[in-house]
């Protein structure tokens, strides 16, 4: 299908269609501050006895998915669990570095649940659901007593509490954390909880296994087909619920911060047999990276937000400037972040700070290899704190950095770039984490439910735990307690579609015997993606995004070349299904930033900024989530709006100045 990819004024009806409006119907009509309780409280509870007659396949080990499976273990559920890696701990949450948020307000600083609540309505820049959010403040204090029970060693000051630190977008310490390491120790936590639970025989743990389908009978999510990744056998997996905690998609660049391996096949296999996607073009560019040194490489370096709180970000104030750091006396260093956002400094949110970065850089002050690097400077706070605590702080962060680039932050500035880190959108679910596919419920970065249009930092990590230990074990009992559900087998004719599907899939891919790497597709896609659907946007670039990408996908079932059998361990392959996913997904996501004319968040559209070159927001045509439809094969995404309506908080131009 042929693009124009002239200026347009319509509302692009040849590239989607517009289906009915939709809604969240599970948030209970009540004050924000009491509708989880009430919901809690309304919904339908399984007795203990009831719940060992029960089946549900959770697909993902992270944060969102080892702590769901512990906890309905726990309760006595029969838990299947899947992982592609060679051990749940492997899951990508165990690389999140800088700490978890939580409203405990130990530091007395003004913080509460409605100020968590505002901070995370507002950084997501009034673009996610109100009841969601203030869920999820209220929930956080929870979440720090569960892991301090299971022995997660936060930080502690030296009488003995936990310690707190900032992180961009608020101006208060919330922010738990084990040193740079605090997703591991998390993720140590809900893996030796989900672990107890295989020991006691409630929790069944299959790593090594990816899911290729989700099947879908009599218009209920009934199980999955899953890939064993050394064996290549198809296998078919049957419960009343499924649940998917596969992460985020950030990998659609090719080049990000996410492990390698970290897909969007599961919840894009879900998409294809009717679950909506939500906000697809909400993605978080990380303004502390380590900047791309040279094409060879296959994934960038998160350097964490965390050392914004004493590390300064600054550039030469005179384009062209390159002359060794020591040699650049302070009066000619342009600490741009402190110098436009006074009240928050080097702690904006993250989508303000990468593009802050990218201007300064394309004025030609950019520093290192290319002209695209900035500089995150901790000379004041060695000299204010002294090395030790800078040690103790942030002592493992900075040895990762000196052995990744082969400098010493101790003796010379960092040197960082934004990068893709984390992905906002995802499945659409309702408030009871359901996604548009009855007994489909989606946790953590895999929906879309609770960042908006940005996420901030040390949320993932309390989203994903949120999501598993206290929300998840409440809302699918609501849906369970109608079950069991009748059964369904290999002979189910949805069963056998589904299985036929994966099987016929992954012959064709073998089949092709092209020219091209896998690999070298993957490329492509991440270099229009980044180029055209990235920190900005246009409507040019993205219409002429779209066309290229169509253009890939067909050269890509032409021409790939995948090696190898599936009888046996064949990375290749799994790649292949993998890239092919993600080609659909970027049309989808550059389809939905056309569409989105306005800029919110980490959504850019250079058509939409004030006069400073901030994000302009258009709330009376865009106030709403995005939830699209999928089209069928050659056939255009329907998209279903769901208003979002702010009771609680006031809708305005976000400021941080």
């Amino acid at each position: 299908m042929t693009v124009n990819t002239d200026a347009r004024t319509d509302d692009f009806t040849d590239i989607y269609d517009l289906g009915a409006p939709i809604a969240d119907t599970k948030a209970p009509d009540v004050d924000v501050s009491q509708r989880w309780d009430t919901r809690r409280f309304e919904a339908k509870l399984v007795n203990p006895a009831n719940r060992r007659k029960l089946k549900v396949i959770i697909v993902g080990t992270g944060l969102a998915g080892a702590s769901a499976a512990a906890t309905l273990g726990e309760a006595g559920y029969h838990v299947t669990s899947f992982c592609y890696q060679d051990s749940p701990r492997r899951a990508h949450s165990i690389a999140a570095q800088g700490g978890i948020n939580a409203a405990k307000n130990y530091r007395n600083d003004g913080d509460s649940i409605y100020r968590l609540f505002y901070d995370t309505v507002k950084g997501g820049d009034f673009r996610s659901r109100e009841s969601n959010v203030y869920r999820l403040a209220q929930v956080s204090v929870e979440i720090i007593d569960q892991c301090v029970a299971q022995g997660v060693p936060f930080a502690r000051e030296y009488g003995g509490l936990l310690d707190n630190r900032s992180f961009g977008g608020v101006q208060v310490s919330r922010t738990f954390y084990a040193r740079g390491q605090t997703g591991q120790q998390l993720l140590i936590g809900a893996y030796q909880a989900m672990e107890r639970q295989v020991a006691a025989g409630t929790v069944v743990n299959h790593t090594r296994h990816e899911m290729l389908e989700v099947i879908v009978a009599d218009g209920r999510a009934r199980g999955v087909i899953v890939r064993d990744m050394v064996t290549g056998e198809i296998e078919s997996h049957f419960a009343d619920a499924v649940v998917l905690a596969t992460g985020g998609y950030g990998n659609v660049f090719f080049l990000s911060t996410n492990a390698m391996g970290s897909n969007v096949t599961a919840t894009w296999r879900a998409h294809r047999k009717g679950a909506y996607f939500g906000n697809p073009c909400y993605t978080q560019i990380h303004p502390t990276c380590i900047p791309v040194s040279g094409d060879y490489q296959s994934k960038l370096t998160l350097m964490s937000e965390s050392l914004r709180n004493d590390g300064r970000i600054w550039v030469p104030k005179k384009a062209g400037d390159d002359r060794p750091v020591s040699q650049i006396p302070e009066d000619e260093r342009d600490y741009y972040l402190e110098r436009q956002y006074p009240s928050f400094g080097n702690l904006v949110p993250r989508d303000i700070a990468s593009r802050a970065a990218k201007y300064v850089c394309d004025e030609g002050r950019g520093v290192g290899p290319g002209g695209l690097g900035v500089y995150l400077d901790f000379a004041d706070a060695i000299a204010r704190l002294g090395r030790k605590t800078v040690e103790a702080k942030y002592g493992n962060l900075f040895d990762m950095y000196a052995q990744i680039t082969g400098e010493d932050p101790y003796e010379t500035p960092m040197r960082i770039y934004p990068a893709v880190h984390y992905t906002m959108g995802g499945l659409w679910v309702d408030y009871d984490l359901q996604s548009s596919i009855p007994g489909l419920f989606v946790a953590g970065e895999a929906n879309f439910s609770d960042h908006g249009a940005n996420r901030l930092g040390a949320s993932a990590l309390m989203q994903g735990l949120a999501d598993g230990y206290f929300v998840l074990p409440n809302t699918l009992a609501n849906y369970l307690a109608d079950g069991p559900y009748e059964p369904v087998d290999e002979s189910h004719p949805a069963a056998v579609e589904a299985k036929q599907e994966v099987t016929d899939r992954i012959e064709k891919l073998l089949s092709i015997n092209g020219t091209r790497t896998v690999d070298s597709f993957h490329r492509e896609l991440g270099t229009i993606m980044w180029e055209y659907c990235g920190m900005a946007r246009t409507e040019g670039g993205l219409l002429k995004a779209i066309e290229l990408i169509r253009e890939l996908r067909t050269e890509f079932w032409r021409n790939v070349k995948v090696t190898g059998v599936n009888e046996d361990l064949n990375q290749t392959l799994e790649r292949a299904g993998r890239v092919a996913d993600f080609i659909d997904l970027g049309e989808l996501m550059c389809i939905d930033a056309l569409h989105r004319r306005e800029s919110c968040g980490g959504h850019f559209r250079v058509e939409s900024q004030t006069e400073d070159g901030e994000a302009l927001r258009q709330d009376d045509d865009f106030a709403y989530v995005a939830a699209w439809e999928f089209g069928g094969d050659g056939g255009k995404p329907v998209l279903h709006k769901e208003a979002l309506i702010y009771q609680n908080v006031e809708m305005k131009q976000r400021s941080y100045k």
